[in-house]
C-alpha cells in the first residue's frame, strides 16, 4: 500500500468515524439518563437529513438545518411522550422491542413522505472540486465541518452534563431516578429532555454528513448498528470514549477495504459488536455496569 492511499483511507476513516461517534453520543444521552438503549437513533439522523433538504428552498442553509433540529427535537419528545413515559418498570428487551418498532415506523413514514429517492444538502463551504489537499491526498471541506461538529459536541456536552442546573439533574436522574424525585426534580422532564437532545444531535448529524453520503429513507438502520457499536466499543454513556472508538471503527472499515469486498464492510462493524458483547461487554473504556447488556 503507498503512502499516499494510506493516508487517502486514514482521513476516509476520520471522517466516517466522526458520524458514528456523532451517533453513538446519542446512545449514550439516553442511556445515561434513562438507561434505555434507544434503536431509532438512526432515523433521528435521517430525518435531520431529508427535513432540512425539504425546508432549503424556503430559507437559508443555516436556518434549514436550525428548522430540522428543532422539529426532530419535537419527533423526539412525541416519541417518547407517547411511546415511553406511559409505562411502569419496562424490561430492557421490552424497550429494544418498543425502539426498533418506533425506528420502523419512522422509517417507513418518511418512505411515503419522501420516496426512495437519494437527497443531499450541499456543501457548507466550497464544492468537492476546491477540495483541500494535504501533500498528495485531498480531501472535501466538508469533512472538516464533521470532525468540527464531533468535537464540539462532545466539548459542549461536557460543559452542559457538568456545569449547568439542567444537565447536573439529568446526571442525578440517571444515578438513581428514585432518589432525585425525592430531591425534587421531575424525571418525567429529564427523560423527554434526554429524547429531545438526543433527537437535535442526531438530527445536526444528518444534516453534515448529507453533503458527504447523502441521505436517503432507510440510512437509519446501518447508522444505528454502527453507533449502537461504537457506543458500546467506547464503553456506554463515555462520551469521549465515543469519538475514540468511532474513529477506531471508522479506521478499520477504511482499510478493510483493501482485504474484503465493499459489500461485506458493513460486516466489520457487526464483527466487532459481537466479539466486544463476548469479550468486553463494557467495552475499551467503559465500567463494568454496561456489561448487563449482555443478558438480553
Amino acid at each position: 500500500m503507498s503512502l499516499d492511499l494510506f493516508f487517502q483511507y486514514l482521513f476516509a476513516g476520520i471522517t466516517y468515524g466522526s458520524i458514528y461517534a456523532i451517533v453513538a453520543i446519542g446512545f449514550n444521552i439516553i442511556y445515561n439518563t434513562t438507561g434505555i438503549i434507544n434503536f431509532a437513533q438512526g432515523e433521528f439522523v435521517m430525518l435531520g437529513g431529508m427535513i432540512s433538504i425539504s425546508l432549503l428552498p424556503f430559507m437559508p442553509l443555516p436556518l434549514a438545518i436550525a428548522g430540522a433540529v428543532a422539529i426532530t427535537m419535537v419527533i423526539g419528545a412525541l416519541m417518547e411522550i407517547c411511546f415511553i413515559r406511559w409505562l411502569e418498570s419496562p424490561s430492557v428487551l421490552r424497550m429494544i422491542i418498543i425502539t426498533i418498532g418506533i425506528s420502523i415506523l419512522l422509517r417507513e413514514s418518511a418512505l411515503h413522505i419522501w420516496g426512495e429517492s437519494i437527497r443531499s444538502l450541499p456543501y457548507f463551504y466550497g464544492n468537492e472540486i476546491s477540495a483541500f489537499t494535504i501533500g498528495s491526498v485531498r480531501f472535501s471541506p466538508q469533512v472538516l465541518w464533521v470532525i468540527i461538529a464531533c468535537g464540539l459536541m462532545v466539548i459542549a456536552l461536557s460543559i452542559f452534563f457538568k456545569m449547568t442546573p439542567v444537565g447536573r439533574e439529568m446526571r442525578a436522574c440517571a444515578a438513581n431516578r428514585t432518589a432525585a424525585l425525592l430531591c425534587g426534580i421531575s424525571t418525567r422532564n429529564m427523560v423527554t429532555l434526554s429524547f429531545m437532545l438526543s433527537a437535535g444531535i442526531g438530527a445536526l448529524a444528518g444534516c453534515v454528513m448529507s453533503p458527504i453520503t447523502y441521505t436517503q429513507y432507510d440510512i437509519g438502520t446501518t447508522l444505528a448498528i454502527k453507533g449502537f457499536t461504537v457506543a458500546i466499543l467506547g464503553g456506554l454513556g463515555n462520551y469521549p470514549g465515543a469519538v475514540a472508538a468511532g474513529i477506531l471503527l471508522g479506521t478499520l472499515e477504511a482499510f478493510s477495504i483493501s482485504v474484503v469486498p465493499l459489500a461485506f464492510q458493513d460486516a466489520v462493524a457487526i464483527t466487532i459488536l459481537l466479539l466486544i458483547l463476548f469479550i468486553r461487554p463494557h467495552g475499551l473504556f467503559g465500567s463494568s455496569e454496561a456489561a448487563r447488556l449482555k443478558d438480553f
